[in-house]
């Protein structure tokens, strides 16, 4: 659910940075791109996390069920 809303800031920001494009915003399009990685990293790195708690409570009730 937080990764559709991120998506959905995202998208709102660049398309209001779209609005009123000149050439010198070429620059702000590649502080976009940067943005959107940083937010792709960390949204990665959330479900890394979450992934690492899935396994240690299946090990953990693996371990419960012996």
């Amino acid at each position: 659910m937080k990764k559709i809303a991120v998506v959905f800031a995202s998208a709102s920001l660049m398309a209001l940075a779209a609005c009123g494009e000149k050439p010198a915003n070429e620059t702000a399009n590649a502080s976009n791109a940067v943005v959107e990685n940083v937010v792709e990293n960390a949204m990665n790195a959330s479900d890394n996390a979450m992934n690492a708690a899935n396994v240690a409570e299946n090990a953990a009730n693996a371990a419960n069920a012996m």
